[in-house]
């Protein structure tokens, strides 16, 4: 009998199901699948003749980023002031018009948040801020303390968990009791806002997708008579699927159900806000838009509680596509995940739809040489329709978007990938000499080795990688003006007048000794001022380091990301025994290629 290498794994032994085909010999597994209620049996889908199948994407729903409040009470470390503003001024520069931004009755830096908006022209007049608030009178009171004196039109978002295990296990109440409870709360809502023409309210059934359809129906009728929505100032009802318990089409049935039925239809924007619990969020948010949905709640790149809240990233992108403009920028994709990774501390994956660094690689040979047949037939039509090849249409295979649309350099990708496949490179490097070169890096350097590897024919040794390496990133640039660093301290924060970080440099500067000093966040920042100093500035676009903890060059590495003067992203390496002189070289051999 032969051992499972799996051992705390059951392979299922059940008897195959009743009818199944003799070609299909899946088994029961031992599962507690039992356990469990299909949603037609959790709650009423009543739908039946539904029109949502037949209709198409044309135009972008209202996109509402609600990254500053949804998402950021999933981080392990909410979002501090700083991180706030940079997010809210991404989504401002992406072109998101109406934006959530805090639960200001929860916490001191949302409402602190919220004040700066309304202190400072941080929001242009055109953004609407969106506030949150729980269904109790001082969380109200506190809500609209934090937006008196904003410019910006508001909207007021008042929600409520009504489905019916949320009723009994949480709030205690019966259908009437916290029906009652939510029109008391929304007449706080009324009268703190008096005749304010800024204010529209938006109210959300929370659990929406596992609530009785009749009930969603009266609490929704009851709010848009209280707030008297007309189509001039129209009240938003939003109906999350807050766990997602279905396959898509069930929400899209409920939603379209809610679009016939809704009480002052006209006077309603009808709004989504899809979770992930199954996976299928992106899906459910844009069937929700074909079943009626005008408006969609999520975050970009789906961070959230869980498993997330629907993508807006991939949603805009979906769109885009199928050629409908998602009124979002994403022209820079890169630099759109680089602030989203640094504001949340959660990374995007690799794979991720759009903004993965391996999105657009193809590993098999066969898919390579179909994109780069698909290349050379894009720009030939392009050519002969008298089209610039950014503007032609797109027919390439395996490639559902030109990768420039969003930023990207499709050539430095493949390179990589047929590279790497065939030589090794990042295993190499690690292997030998320790380096675990960032994604990035990989790609931009793959494309050397491989301008190496077509020149010379042969195999390339680890030894030539590694020269090949320092050439490209470590050694100063024989062609441009040789910097070279001598000798470096910093001053710690507290040492120093202000608070930061000094250091003190010796740099040989085209063989003249100069010394000079700066004062910055930290020894990076401040290199980066006496570097610009010296006219030769350098944008550093992000920093990894890596220690290195065997071998002869033990030591530190780091990997620097930086623009260079005509806009091109490039990269610089510095190596030293510590961190902070492995990040003194990097900065150096940046410069000296700048």
């Amino acid at each position: 009998m032969t051992t499972s290498p799996f051992p705390t794994l059951r392979t299922p032994d059940g008897p195959p199901a009743p009818g199944r085909p003799a070609w299909n010999r899946q088994r029961a597994s031992r599962m507690p699948s039992h356990r469990y209620q299909d949603v037609f049996s959790r709650v009423d889908v009543p739908l039946t003749d539904r029109r949502w199948p037949t209709r198409r994407l044309t135009a972008a729903p209202l996109w509402v980023p609600v990254d500053l409040r949804d998402g950021n009470q999933a981080l392990t470390e909410p979002m501090d002031p700083a991180r706030k503003r940079r997010f809210f001024e991404l989504l401002v520069a992406m072109g998101y018009t109406e934006i959530e931004v805090g639960y200001p009755s929860a916490s001191q830096t949302d409402f602190d948040f919220v004040r700066l908006l309304a202190e400072t022209d941080l929001a242009p007049e055109h953004v609407t801020i969106v506030v949150f608030t729980a269904a109790r009178a001082d969380l109200i009171a506190r809500t609209f303390e934090s937006v008196r004196g904003l410019r910006n039109p508001v909207v007021v978002h008042l929600y409520t968990a009504t489905a019916p295990t949320w009723r009994d296990v949480v709030l205690g109440r019966d259908r009437t009791e916290l029906s009652d409870l939510i029109s008391a709360a929304g007449a706080e809502v009324l009268r703190h806002a008096g005749d304010d023409p800024r204010v529209r309210f938006e109210f959300s059934p929370e659990v929406f997708n596992l609530t009785e359809p009749d009930y969603v129906l009266e609490v929704c009728a009851r709010m848009t008579t209280l707030w008297d929505a007309t189509p001039e100032r129209p009240v938003i009802l939003n109906l999350p699927a807050t766990v997602e318990v279905a396959t898509p089409n069930v929400y899209a049935d409920q939603i379209e159900h809610m679009h016939r039925n809704l009480d002052r239809r006209e006077a309603v924007i009808l709004s989504v806000h899809p979770h992930n619990d199954r996976g299928t969020g992106v899906a459910c948010a844009e069937l929700a838009v074909l079943a009626g949905a005008q408006r969609v709640e999520g975050c970009l790149f789906g961070n959230g509680e869980r498993t997330g809240n629907v993508d807006l990233v991939t949603l805009g992108l979906n769109l885009h596509a199928q050629g409908v403009d998602p009124e979002i920028d994403f022209s820079d994709i890169d630099e759109i995940r680089r602030t989203v990774v640094d504001c949340n501390r959660i990374g995007v994956h690799e794979r991720h739809p759009y903004a993965g660094d391996l999105v657009h690689t193809a590993y098999s040979g066969t898919h390579q040489d179909a994109i780069r047949k698909g290349f050379a037939r894009h720009h030939a039509q392009a050519r002969a329709a008298g089209l610039d090849p950014a503007d032609a249409p797109w027919r390439v295979p395996y490639l559902p978007v030109d990768p420039a649309d969003v930023g990207r350099s499709y050539d430095a990708v493949v390179r990589v990938n047929s590279q790497s496949g065939k030589g090794g490179i990042a295993y190499l490097l690690e292997s030998a000499y320790g380096l675990e070169l960032p994604r990035r890096l990989q790609i931009d350097f793959a494309g050397r080795v491989q301008e190496h590897a077509d020149d010379s024919g042969g195999e390339v040794t680890a030894e030539r990688l590694w020269r090949l390496f320092e050439e490209a990133y470590v050694l100063p640039d024989d062609g441009g003006r040789q910097i070279l660093p001598l000798a470096w301290s910093v001053v710690r924060p507290g040492e120093t007048h202000d608070g930061g970080e000094r250091l003190d440099v010796v740099l040989s500067v085209e063989g003249e000794r100069v010394e000079r000093s700066a004062v910055g966040a930290g020894p990076v920042d401040a290199l980066a001022s006496i570097l610009a100093g010296l006219g030769l500035p350098v944008e550093v676009l992000g920093l990894t380091q890596q220690s290195i903890t065997s071998g002869s060059d033990a030591g530190a590495v780091t990997y620097l990301e930086h623009r260079t003067a005509d806009g091109a992203v490039a990269w610089a390496v510095g190596r030293d025994a510590s961190v902070l002189g492995a990040s003194v070289r990097a900065l150096v051999a940046a410069a000296n290629r700048s």
